[in-house]
């Protein structure tokens, strides 16, 4: 067994894992820390609550590490533990609104930054960069406003840029009512960025 954990697939630290190696849990961890924080964010649109539906995803994964069928891949199934997790919040509670510059509860610009949407080009002029950031306000406006199944589907394909087939398992819905959501989705947000 190769000491460098970094080296290892998924499935192989999952496998640590199952055998109560810490230093599995660990790794697992360090590899989806910052996209589940970032997914979990983008769909509650709070910091504060995003860093607590991250930890509670770890939890629910690494308590559930048994369940994890290692011929699928792992990243779809930690998540869809961190979509549910954040389905789970807005069923108990209404949704609240998104920040059309990223979480409003961030501590400093670099912070807020981390919610926002950007497609600004780091080579664009000053002028360039403010249109786009713009933008991206308003694209990120326009995907808090789609329905929650619409914004899922959007922000794991362009945000996370998973497959088809990796949003389809993530989610637990057919490949078809997928690409269904992300045309619905396409639609709305033309309609709604058309002003």
């Amino acid at each position: 067994m190769p000491a460098d954990l970094q080296t290892l697939s998924d499935e192989a630290v999952v496998l640590l894992v199952r055998d109560g190696r810490e230093d599995g849990a660990r790794e697992l961890v360090r590899r989806y820390e910052q996209p589940v924080f970032s997914l979990v964010l983008r769909l509650v649109g709070d910091r504060a609550l995003a860093e607590d539906l991250s930890q509670e995803t770890f939890v629910r994964t690494l308590s559930h590490i048994d369940s994890y069928r290692t011929e699928l891949k792992f990243s779809s199934w930690i998540f869809r533990i961190a979509h549910n997790a954040a389905i789970d919040h807005h069923r108990r509670r209404h949704p609240e609104t998104l920040s059309l510059d990223g979480d409003p509860n961030a501590s400093s610009v670099e912070e807020a930054a981390e919610g926002a949407i950007a497609v600004a080009d780091p080579g664009a002029s000053p002028l360039d960069q403010l249109v786009q950031a713009e933008l991206g306000a308003q694209i990120e406006g326009a995907i808090a406003q789609l329905r929650p199944a619409y914004r899922t589907c959007v922000i794991l394909r362009y945000v996370e840029e998973l497959s088809y087939e990796e949003i389809a398992q993530t989610l637990e819905l057919p490949i078809g009512t997928v690409k269904t959501h992300l045309h619905r989705a396409r639609l709305e947000l033309q309609a709604l960025l058309k002003p």
